[in-house]
């Protein structure tokens, strides 16, 4: 059975335990909390020494590290993924997209507008950059899908999923979303989808590890 490292209310973590629910896959569930320093242990560095979650121990001493890398690993095979070659290749594009243009933006602002108490003083000088950096990602996104439902091959796939876990909670971290219809209407298009599960959630049958 896998082990997840995970962070409650992390962005990338989300993405993991909404695949895992997504395909039904059992798990034990870690929850590290980076803002107390868990994910920076001796312990946890022998683990994964870049000291992040998520990570995903996918056999006794192997792990897998970033989270868009484990999403793929974990949905490769399954409805997730495009089964065209093109097809496949155009969802790590925008897997790629949301690590390159939104995560660092709409996850920083995140972190330190929502997670980190007094981050918005601490990190008043980046706020300018994260929300024009932010509001030019959705942009991009808002157009692509004016033309299509999702993302990649007109259907829900492990790319939307990468994009939506920072999306999702952009307007609880200063972006304004009102000019992004598109992004709007696709967000209750992902959460409608079956076996949908919200960044809060947490299944009673995930094995807390000891």
């Amino acid at each position: 059975m896998y082990t997840l490292y995970s962070m409650q209310r992390s962005g990338n973590s989300y993405k993991v335990r909404l695949v895992l629910a997504k395909l039904g896959i059992p798990y034990r569930l870690e929850e590290v909390d980076i803002l107390k320093g868990d994910s920076h242990t001796p312990e946890f560095l022998a683990m994964n020494p870049t000291g992040q979650v998520p990570l995903l121990e996918v056999e006794p001493g192997r792990y897998l590290a970033e989270s868009n890398a484990i999403i793929w690993y974990l949905a490769g095979g399954t409805g997730l993924t495009p089964d065209d070659r093109i097809q496949r290749a155009t969802a790590l594009q925008w897997m790629f997209f949301e690590q390159h243009s939104l995560e660092p933006n709409i996850g920083a602002a995140w972190f330190w507008l929502a997670l980190q108490k007094g981050g918005r003083e601490l990190q008043q000088h980046a706020l300018e950059d994260w929300m024009e950096e932010g509001h030019r990602a959705l942009g991009v996104m808002d157009k692509h899908l004016k033309q299509q439902r999702f993302f990649v091959d007109n259907r829900l796939t492990v790319a939307d999923l990468a994009l939506y876990a920072y999306t999702h909670i952009a307007d609880q971290c200063d972006y304004d979303l009102s000019g992004f219809p598109y992004v709007r209407a696709w967000i209750d298009r992902v959460a409608a989808a079956p076996h949908h599960v919200a960044m809060d959630w947490q299944a009673a049958d995930v094995v807390a590890a000891e």
